[in-house]
């Protein structure tokens, strides 16, 4: 039976905090457990395990990430679309640091085909790229240099690894404006 106030939403909400607060990789049944002050066997009504809790924690953090980015690009298009969606991600990525750790990791298919904010993820993302007059395969390469490109700066960004004393947004906007400068000059 379950432990009168535990859902299943709030214990993923509570993982995905905790996530926030410890590092994805270091959220557990048991922290969890500890964190509500229930045995692990309470939890266990709501999540199978700690994969299945880490794979909602991932799809939760999915969700919240595409309602940024949703908002962020709402009627915008070209280079306003781009910084628009690369400043919802970095936001996301340094505000929200195990929940971003979450969504880079490599889930069930099953899973992100059932996960909503996965595939509005995806829709944003070529549905900004196309407005440069992509199609495949130069979306999906586009797709992957735009993640990689964003992905490695906040990855750098959030352990300290830039050292220079030039000012860091300086220098995110300057990828950013050469990020749509390269978009809208691409080739096949």
């Amino acid at each position: 039976m379950a432990r009168a106030g535990l859902t299943a939403e709030r214990v993923v909400r509570a993982a995905a905090d905790l996530a926030d607060e410890v590092g994805f990789d270091n959220i557990t049944v048991s922290a969890l457990a500890r964190s509500f002050g229930v045995k692990d066997a309470s939890l266990y009504s709501h999540v199978k395990n700690v994969r299945d809790l880490r794979t909602r924690v991932a799809v939760l953090a999915a969700g919240e990430l595409a309602d940024r980015i949703g908002a962020a690009v709402a009627g915008r298009a070209g280079k306003d679309a781009l910084a628009a969606f690369a400043g919802a991600y970095r936001d996301f990525a340094l505000e929200r640091p195990g929940r971003y750790a979450a969504t880079q990791i490599q889930l069930d298919p099953a899973a992100v085909a059932e996960s909503p904010g996965h595939l509005r993820n995806v829709e944003y993302t070529y549905g900004m790229l196309r407005a440069y007059g992509l199609s495949e395969p130069d979306l999906t390469d586009a797709v992957r240099l735009l993640r990689s490109t964003f992905h490695g700066f906040v990855s750098l960004e959030s352990t300290g690894g830039f050292g220079h004393s030039r000012d860091v947004r300086a220098s995110w906007d300057r990828s950013v404006d050469a990020l749509h400068t390269l978009l809208e000059h691409w080739t096949s």
